[in-house]
């Protein structure tokens, strides 16, 4: 059965990596195509959010992703 988990959460930890570099490129492309978020359609405060949301979401993703592979070295031992 640890083995078992142990697989599960380096899986997880590969698929939550994977989200973290995807929203590391989303942020990157927001601030290409924004010009570093000067150009902001009137009105529109869309890419406040993103400012603030698309920055944390790599962290948040990393973040589970490393507990993930520390819990299974954990277990697996």
């Amino acid at each position: 059965m640890t083995k078992l988990r142990s697989i599960f959460l380096r899986i997880l930890a590969v698929v939550l990596g994977l989200i973290s570099l995807f929203f590391i490129f989303y942020t990157a492309r927001l601030l290409y195509v924004t010009h570093g978020l000067t150009q902001i359609r009137v009105g529109g405060k869309g890419t406040y959010i993103g400012e603030v949301a698309f920055p944390l979401l790599p962290l948040l993703f990393g973040l589970d992703a490393w507990r993930c592979v520390k819990s299974s070295r954990r277990v697996g031992s």
